[in-house]
């Protein structure tokens, strides 16, 4: 299995779907972000319609780092009806071809000889395993990805793509407010199988939404930011991180100092209580 960093930056709001950073900008951010120890940087085809994998790929071909030094994670199977790709209707197409269309064009526009880790970003329910085995069987040869994996797949759809390839991370939502993959069936699935698990919006929905929810979150975290001389971002990192599947948190953040506060949050260890003190206040209720 390639081995990431145990916090990985995600690019999807770099570019246009987020930020809008010039080449300047994004070669500073990947040297910021590198110096802080964070080597894995997380991508997929369609962000900013296409556009953010060029941009970045232009800004590190400029950057102190590198390319060995660092992990490129990106992901392709969804047909986003965009500007630069104006289709009917948003699709998957997990087919042999748009694999490797798609893994070509990420090179290209991320200026690299390989992929560390190739993930389908979601599962069709018209993919074919034994197509996508093939396929990634053949790039791996080729050396054009070194890792595969999967993105939002259930242990039964992971199971299925197992029977015909190695699948080496998946990469799921999973937070403080959305703990489902903890209890059901997902993570044990993939600790048994040996399949390393990234976590996209690692923080939940407590900074994104107002309710009776994130209020009681907040609540529970005031005196634990005191107790941990931590903020309320990190604590919600740690207990994520406390997880024994070794859950690698996908952090979409471009601020460096909330990059920092991520990386020092694996240094922060809940204890036992604190962990179900946290979950109480987002369930709203005790464990069973």
């Amino acid at each position: 299995m390639t081995s990431l960093s145990r916090v990985i930056s995600g690019t999807m709001t770099w570019g246009s779907w987020g930020k809008g950073f010039t080449t300047a900008q994004m070669q500073s951010l990947i040297e910021t972000v590198y110096g802080l120890g964070i080597t894995t940087f997380d991508h997929a085809d369609i962000y900013g319609g296409y556009t953010t994998e060029a941009e970045f790929g232009e800004a590190f071909a400029s950057a102190a780092v590198a390319r060995e030094s660092v992990q490129f994670v990106t992901k392709c199977g969804i047909q986003y009806p965009c500007e630069e790709r104006p289709l009917s209707v948003k699709h998957y197409d997990t087919s042999a071809n748009h694999i490797r269309q798609s893994v070509e064009a990420s090179l290209r526009h991320l200026q690299t000889e390989y992929v560390d880790v190739l993930l389908i970003h979601r599962p069709s329910p018209l993919m074919d395993p034994h197509e996508i085995g093939d396929t990634v069987a053949a790039l791996k040869d080729e050396g054009k990805i070194h890792g595969f994996g999967v993105s939002n797949f259930t242990p039964s759809q992971m199971a299925r793509l197992q029977s015909c390839v190695e699948v080496d991370w998946n990469q799921i939502e999973c937070s403080l407010t959305h703990e489902v993959p903890m209890n059901d069936g997902t993570l044990d699935y993939m600790a048994v199988h040996d399949i390393g698990a990234m976590a996209w919006a690692p923080l939940g929905s407590v900074f994104k939404e107002q309710g009776e929810r994130q209020t009681r979150i907040l609540s529970a975290l005031k005196p634990l930011c005191e107790q941990y001389q931590a903020s309320e971002d990190q604590l919600l990192l740690a207990w994520l991180l406390k997880h024994p599947s070794g859950i690698h948190p996908v952090v979409g953040t471009t601020s460096p100092d909330r990059l920092e506060l991520a990386m020092n949050a694996v240094n922060i260890k809940l204890s036992l209580t604190d962990w179900f003190i946290m979950l109480e206040a987002a369930k709203g209720d005790r464990v069973a």
